[in-house]
């Protein structure tokens, strides 16, 4: 039951996380992009820009933000699947940028903070 509850906050701060991104005129080309090295939760694109998003949702603020969240190895883990995702999709790009959406549902409105560029 426990994990199900996780699975939902989860899917609800990605959904807040590609409302943000949508909402700035971002394209969605991949969700929970899965390979056995890992997953990409969101992949976007706007004017020839690539962007991997690592979404980060907390349901209360007593485990601290979910920027905190991605450590060096997780960044790494992103890095080494986007560079798989650009080899199989072959969409064309003129750069690529990792953000981190860190998104707080303690209310009605989900909290969406989104990292540009975080690593």
């Amino acid at each position: 039951m426990r994990t199900d509850k996780r699975l939902d906050v989860g899917r609800a701060g990605e959904d807040a996380a590609l409302d943000r991104y949508r909402g700035s005129g971002y394209a969605l080309l991949a969700r929970n992009w899965r390979r056995p090295a890992g997953e990409l939760d969101l992949v976007v694109a706007k004017s020839g820009v690539i962007v991997f998003c690592e979404v980060k949702t907390r349901s209360g603020v007593s485990f601290g933000g979910g920027y905190e969240a991605v450590t060096a190895t997780k960044r790494k883990k992103v890095r080494q699947l986007a560079e798989l995702f650009l080899l199989e999709s072959k969409v064309p790009s003129r750069s690529v940028r990792f953000d981190v959406a860190s998104v707080l549902m303690v209310s009605e409105e989900p909290q969406v903070e989104l990292f540009e560029d975080a690593f």
